[in-house]
């Protein structure tokens, strides 16, 4: 099966120093990359602007393609989308960018105001343009009090296959709790789901991408 999983932020230019980004880590989609790798599928990661640990070139059998913005992701997925049987967007897309990002350094003054516009939604355009033998699965990441009522809603609004309601607790942990939900009403769950010590609750993002793309592997395409 060929895989195409996204991963880390995005970067949108405020000038050429500065940007605007977000707290993503990549550590979830790189987890995803591996162990869809070791399931014996042929992987692209599509990866941001993160420090790549040095085994994944050197001991994973996948091809790493990088991007900044929100526009070079777009362009990768336009590229690679076509070819794959499932795409993972775990890719966290910044919501804005500057309308019109400044060349060179701007001056620091006594301020700086920035008009900033919505970036496109990722998701949703390569979701629409699938075919019937490909799969698209989501990331929601929310608030624990509006989790999965939020990730349906987006599941339904984005046209995805499936989604995984992400907790925010899950940002800068190497641990999340996290639900797997489909457009049929399904909810799945990894069968460990507490932690134990100064862990904190869920489980590791490796043995969760272990759970996903089991999950994967054993649903209809």
């Amino acid at each position: 099966m060929r895989v195409l999983i996204t991963a880390g932020p995005t970067r949108e230019p405020i000038d050429d120093v500065r940007f605007i980004s977000n707290r993503s880590s990549g550590q979830m989609g790189l987890a995803l990359a591996r162990a869809a790798a070791e399931a014996g599928h042929d992987v692209t990661l599509l990866l941001g602007p993160v420090l790549v640990p040095a085994t994944l070139s050197d001991g994973d059998a996948l091809r790493v393609e990088r991007f900044t913005t929100t526009a070079g992701l777009r362009a990768l997925l336009d590229e690679h989308f076509p070819a794959c049987d499932v795409l993972v967007m775990a890719a966290a897309v910044a919501d804005y960018r500057l309308a019109a990002p400044r060349a060179g350094k701007a001056p620091r003054s006594g301020g700086m105001r920035l008009e900033l516009e919505p970036t496109p939604d990722l998701v949703a355009g390569v979701a629409a343009t699938k075919r019937p033998d490909q799969r698209v699965i989501a990331f929601a990441l929310e608030e624990a009090a509006v989790l999965e009522e939020r990730a349906a809603e987006k599941m339904r609004r984005k046209g995805v296959d499936a989604i995984v309601a992400n907790p925010l607790a899950t940002m800068d942990s190497g641990r999340v709790a996290a639900v797997l939900l489909t457009p049929d009403g399904e909810r799945h769950e990894p069968p460990a789901t507490a932690g134990s010590g100064t862990d904190g609750p869920g489980q590791s993002k490796a043995a969760f991408a272990r759970w996903l793309v089991a999950w994967i592997d054993r649903s209809p395409g």
